[in-house]
């Protein structure tokens, strides 16, 4: 097997993990509060995350002020990230959350232009703009399933899209757990900040089984989503991020009978189309650009 085939395999159980961990925090939000399942899940992953920056040697403390100051925003726009996008998936279908978060692509691209000046010709805006188009089939302003949690999921997006922005400032010699370790730190101790104000519940047996099902998928999500990085060529990988959408398909049929709309799957197809040649233009000007 290839680099690029490990490579892409390995980012395909990438997004299987996240969106199984997806599924049972959505379990968990029946019966427990938000920061709750945050906290509990986020303790049992920065262990893991622990010891993975022991195991690779990844613990790097001194570092330049700026790149701390990089790290500490990537962390709020983790916080905010988790905060509004598990508040919108405990009201919304896994599938209709995950299918918005198909903008990813589009609006790091975007981003990277307007507040970076990266360059972006007419037919990346134009890819892009007819992706945003989709967005509207998905979400449907003032039909019945749309509501405060939809501009939750689109908050989300937006945090991920700053998180994302920021990674790209950070110096290359910070290893990528050490990041991944901060970030999870600073939602840990946010959660707990938190629950000074939300009542504690008790936990039941099956709240126990999903939260270590959880932790056991966020965890491995972490690692796959490090390892990925390590095998072949970011061009090809990248497009297989989509497979997301057809895991929280599926799950979220199995485990909640949830299935989209034509419309929202119809939404889903043009972001995801967007993205696809938004990723190819881009490493195509990069070939050309490297080669002249």
């Amino acid at each position: 097997m290839s680099d690029n085939l490990r490579g892409a395999f390995l980012m395909v159980a990438s997004m299987a993990a996240f969106v199984f961990n997806d599924t049972f925090v959505k379990l968990l939000g029946a019966t427990l509060p938000l920061f709750q399942i945050l906290l509990l899940r986020g303790a049992v992953s920065l262990i893991f995350i622990a010891g993975l920056c022991q195991y690779f040697k990844a613990w790097r403390f001194h570092l330049v002020g700026k790149d701390w100051a990089l790290i500490g925003i990537r962390s709020l726009g983790d916080i905010g990230a988790s905060y509004f996008f598990l508040s919108a998936l405990f009201h919304m279908p896994l599938a209709n959350v995950t299918a918005i978060f198909q903008l990813l692509p589009l609006t790091v691209a975007l981003g990277g232009a307007l507040f970076f000046s990266e360059r972006m010709g007419w037919r990346r805006v134009l890819a892009i703009s007819f992706g945003f188009s989709g967005i509207f089939l998905i979400v449907r302003p003032g039909t019945e399933g749309f509501g405060v949690h939809t501009y939750y999921a689109l908050i989300a997006v937006i945090c991920v899209t700053l998180r994302d922005l920021v990674t790209r400032r950070i110096s290359p010699g910070v290893p990528s757990l050490m990041v991944t370790f901060a970030n999870a730190f600073s939602i840990l101790l946010y959660s707990v900040l938190a629950m000074f104000w939300v009542h504690w519940v008790p936990l039941s047996g099956q709240n126990i089984l999903h939260l270590a099902v959880a932790s056991f998928f966020i965890s491995w999500a972490y690692l796959l989503s490090v390892l990925v990085m390590r095998k072949g060529d970011v061009s090809f990988i990248a497009p297989f991020r989509y497979t997301g959408l057809i895991w929280a398909l599926f799950t979220g049929l199995i485990f909640f009978g949830h299935w989209p709309d034509t419309a929202t799957l119809f939404g889903a197809v043009i972001i995801i189309g967007s993205g696809l040649y938004t990723m190819w233009r881009e490493n195509y000007f990069r070939k050309n650009t490297n080669l002249a």
